[in-house]
């Protein structure tokens, strides 16, 4: 039998064996196993609702909003970057409509840069770093069900991911560059070229 080498370089993938539903990989097997847990099986039996009865109709707002609602969550939080602030705005004024919404903004606690010997985009200014820690903390104090990221910078983002208490979706990403579009890089030929080694 053969074994699974990952998507999506992979042979067998191509083969469409992974879609006809054979598994070739022993930790694709044990992974099942994450299933067994209510909450896990919940959330893919949702996704699959979601997909399934609104596959080409809804943007990924209502899918929020409708995956959120058949969770049964309650209580909604938003670690936002300070940039995103009119995004998050609309954004939670929308969500308010159905949950009781959170928002954290990234600069929170004012931590210096110097503090933690980071350099600043302009030397000579005082600058604060974000802080996703604070973020997650903050949300966490506020028992949200569910958290969504909107614009956090690399690395933030992660950091997030790992301290948030409730599970994390992200709604947007930020790429100063191609207006929060990180999939142009890969439609663009211009950028392909700059970091595509031949």
């Amino acid at each position: 039998m053969s074994e699974c080498n990952g998507c999506p370089v992979c042979k067998v993938y191509q083969g469409g064996e992974c879609i006809k539903g054979n598994d070739f990989s022993e930790t694709n097997r044990q992974s099942k196993i994450a299933f067994d847990d209510p909450e896990t099986l919940k959330m893919l039996k949702v996704s699959a609702e979601i997909e399934s009865g609104h596959y080409m109709q809804w943007n990924r707002l209502e899918e929020l909003i409708g995956f959120f609602q058949k969770m049964d969550y309650q209580k909604i939080g938003v670690a936002n970057c300070v940039g995103f602030a009119k995004e998050t705005a609309l954004l939670a004024k929308i969500l308010s409509q159905h949950f009781k919404v959170f928002t954290i903004c990234c600069k929170n606690g004012g931590l210096n840069k110097d503090d933690y010997g980071m350099p600043h985009i302009k030397p000579e200014r005082y600058e604060a770093t974000c802080n996703p820690v604070g973020q997650a903390l903050i949300l966490g104090e506020h028992k949200t069900d569910a958290n969504i990221i909107l614009g956090l910078c690399i690395g933030h983002d992660m950091i997030f991911n790992q301290h948030s208490e409730a599970p994390v979706t992200t709604f947007a990403v930020k790429d100063r560059v191609l207006a929060h579009n990180p999939m142009g890089a890969l439609y663009s030929g211009y950028s392909l070229r700059k970091v595509l080694k031949k």
